[in-house]
């Protein structure tokens, strides 16, 4: 079979000379003249409520201009995790069915959880790119192996593999919004400044986005262009510039049930719910604000500020890049989609965290600690998420959240605009519709059709079905009637109005859980379960879930949470080792392709070389602000630090180091879980011992490892957030036990290195 990479074939004639040839060019694809621009706008982890034209108190003057000028969706709903409506989104097919069951951080070793999206799965970016489109993404991949995201790659599912031209972003499934993890195409970069100097990641990719769009516009104003933009925003960390956090000051004082109460009265005002629709009581593990301590009110309604302050910010940023294309003359025939990726999170607990790796780690905080920082919370020092009242609230009117498959989960605000296309404005459109509608639709508007075979792979058809049709007639039926949910083991199923949902408690069996069944398009809060009036619809409805399930590859079912899958390294991982050396220079080494250290015995071998004593700065580090562990040299002395969500745990060796090459060890044996012994060698002999009583289960956070020198959060204040190594650094090299058990012994140059039975990674709870 030809590839459609191999040159066309040619038309003209050859013969001894050009004299007696005839030359041919083959035309490369263009898209028809008028062939509208495309801007998809993904936001991250924001609720139903969180725009101004859903409800909000948040200031969203760009997105409500957007709706203003398009429609709103209100009936609309995504896979209830991040990678997989991502997946959905970029191919028009369901998640499972393309390999993306839930993150893209593990191979769960099933086809439908290969952490990967099917090269028999076109992305829209390779299907716009065929057409004669110019493709562009900015912002958060996060639908390629993690595991793949280093130097080495592989790149075949970074985004320039999959049909973009340009790309900026990070490719974790979040990062520091202030010392962010960046890729530039293939290869890695550092921030282009500090926060000290005003950084903060959504300008950065709004500014590389207008970028991109001015470049192409440029040189190939001829060509419509396709962006994809995935703002980080409004995952936690939430952070954001002083002066958005300085004007939410106090708005949220008030507490999350009135804020929730006039979100509610207000969707009503705006046709967004109907009048009838109930405000359902509160989600397990939200108390009445009223019987929230003070202390904790106070804590809380800050938290609720930053993400509020994220959210405006946003909306400002993207307002920079529309009021771009408006002013060179290109918005109006832009199809502009606005969307969530699922419903607001859970992931901040009931009390709300300053520390995401606690949380991770499965390791409650202090709440006076929390308290004593409070003033840090949005900057650069917190990386805070807010508990599960204002998660509640960002899903109003909805039931529980992100992870889950209820209405709260999976219903997220949808803003379609396109002023050239006879899209009317300021429309509402109660349609049930889904995220695999969106490229299905998007294609149909600009005349593309999807490719039975691409580069000689048969491609899957679309399974996602085009709305165009209700874009413009308000009582056009719903492209599809039927649609699967299923996350964690939590199970749904819609078909023509109704909806039957399973919550799955982790761990216990299927069969235990407790199908209810709601008349969705009468009731979509989910106020009246109606499964003991109507038994005979639930029981053609669950099987009609099994039926779906069978047919788009989500069997079988798996509750097993991140850190059991993570533990062992897929075949062929860099992880699968027990010795890693690090050359002097490399880039950053993302946080899924660090050496799993977490909780075993390991050394860490460094060999360097100085000429004064003064010379020093980091060796390594691991983590950031909220967790993690550097070897560094200071004052001439070397210094292991283990930061332990916020409390430092520091060995110091007893002597001045010596001047010229040297090689330096830090070597911890571990004497009981999550405890161990640490030691310093230098030129093998003895410079230090000390317990160190906390370790971290699972995870040191999601940032990365930097080799001789420290370029993002600083994991310790007793370092320069940003500075190279003074000294010369040849590698370094890290030893690990095979085991997290107690007494195996750590790997030596000799040994053959089998696959370590555990590794980093944390838990998403429910």
């Amino acid at each position: 079979m030809t590839s459609s990479l191999a040159d066309p074939p040619y038309e003209g004639t050859i013969g001894r000379t050009y004299h007696e040839s005839t030359e041919h060019w083959s035309a490369p694809p263009s898209a028809a003249a008028g062939t509208p621009n495309v801007v998809y706008v993904l936001l991250d982890d924001v609720g139903f409520a969180d725009f101004g034209c859903f409800g909000a108190e948040i200031d969203t003057p760009t997105i409500d201009r957007l709706a203003a000028s398009g429609l709103r969706y209100t009936n609309f709903h995504t896979s209830p995790l991040c990678s997989p409506t991502r997946a959905s989104v970029l191919t028009g097919r369901n998640h499972h069915s393309v390999g993306m069951r839930m993150l893209s951080n593990f191979d769960s070793g099933f086809p439908s959880g290969r952490g990967r999206i099917t090269h028999a799965a076109a992305t829209v970016a390779e299907m716009l790119a065929d057409a004669g489109f110019n493709t562009m993404a900015v912002g958060k991949w996060h639908v390629a192996p993690l595991e793949h995201t280093t130097p080495s790659g592989p790149y075949d599912q970074w985004p320039l593999g999959r049909g973009f031209e340009r790309y900026y972003g990070f490719l974790e499934a979040e990062t520091d919004n202030f010392y962010p993890e960046l890729v530039y195409d293939n290869h890695q970069v550092d921030p282009p400044a500090t926060p000290e100097e005003g950084y903060h990641l959504t300008e950065d990719l709004t500014d590389r986005a207008i970028g991109f769009v001015r470049d192409q516009t440029s040189f190939t104003p001829e060509k419509p262009f396709f962006l994809y933009l995935a703002y980080a925003a409004a995952h936690a960390p939430h952070q954001a510039p002083p002066e958005y956090l300085a004007k939410y000051r106090g708005r949220y004082d008030k507490g999350w049930d009135v804020i929730r109460a006039d979100r509610h009265r207000r969707q009503i005002g705006l046709g967004i719910i109907p009048p009838d629709a109930p405000l359902p009581p509160h989600n397990p593990g939200v108390v009445p604000w009223d019987d929230v301590p003070p202390e904790q009110r106070r804590l809380f309604a800050r938290m609720q500020e930053a993400y509020a302050a994220m959210v405006d910010h946003t909306d400002a940023q993207l307002g920079r890049l529309v009021d771009f294309l408006e002013r060179i003359g290109r918005l109006d025939n832009t199809i502009f989609v606005v969307m969530s990726d699922n419903g607001a999170s859970p992931e901040g607990t009931p009390l709300g965290t300053l520390n995401p790796t606690a949380f991770q780690n499965r390791v409650p905080e202090n709440l006076q600690d929390s308290l004593d920082r409070i003033d840090e919370i949005g900057g650069p020092r917190a990386q805070s998420n807010y508990p599960l009242g204002w998660a509640q609230v960002s899903n109003t009117p909805f039931r529980r959240y992100k992870q889950h498959t209820h209405e709260g989960g999976v219903r997220v605000p949808f803003v379609l605009s396109w002023p050239a296309g006879d899209v009317p404005g300021g429309q509402v459109r109660t349609q049930f519709q889904h995220s695999i509608d969106v490229t299905a639709t998007v294609l149909d508007l600009v005349g593309v059709r999807p490719p039975a075979v691409r580069r000689g792979v048969p491609q899957m058809p679309l399974h996602g079905r085009s709305f165009r049709d209700g874009l413009r007639d308000p009582a056009a039926p719903p492209s599809r009637d039927r649609q699967y949910f299923e996350m964690f083991g939590h199970r749904g199923i819609y078909h023509q109005g109704w909806k039957a949902v399973a919550f799955h408690e982790r761990g216990t069996s299927w069969d235990e859980d407790r199908w209810e069944l709601y008349r969705i398009d009468e009731d979509p809060t989910e106020s009246r379960d109606l499964a003991a009036e109507h038994p005979e619809v639930l029981r053609r409805l669950v099987e009609e879930f099994w039926i779906e399930a069978a047919r788009y590859d989500v069997l079988p079912l798996d509750d097993r949470g991140f850190a059991i899958r993570a533990r062992v390294p897929r075949p062929g991982s860099v992880r699968d080792r027990l010795i890693f050396t690090y050359l002097a220079g490399v880039p950053t080494v993302s946080g899924a392709a660090v050496p799993p250290t977490m909780n075993r015995s390991h050394a860490i071998t460094a060999r360097v070389r100085r000429t004064d004593a003064a010379q020093g700065g980091v060796i390594v580090v691991l983590g950031n602000v909220s967790g993690g562990y550097v070897l560094h040299i200071k004052d001439n002395h070397l210094v292991y630090e283990y930061n332990h969500l916020g409390a430092h745990h520091v060995l110091r060796s007893e002597g001045e180091l010596p001047l010229g090459p040297v090689e330096l060890t830090f070597e911890l044996t571990k004497t009981a879980d999550c405890q161990g012994v640490g030691r310093l060698y230098v030129d093998g002999e003895a410079a230090g011992e000390a317990l160190f009583p906390q370790l971290l289960p699972f995870f040191h956070g999601f940032a990365g490892m930097d080799v001789g020198r420290s370029i993002h959060s600083p994991v310790s204040p007793s370092y320069p957030a940003r500075h190279e190594f003074s000294g010369e650094l040849e590698y370094v090299r890290f030893r690990l036990a095979a085991s997290e058990e107690v007494g195996e012994p750590i790997a030596t140059a000799d040994d053959v290195a089998p696959r370590p039975s555990a590794g980093v990674g944390f838990e998403v709870v429910d």
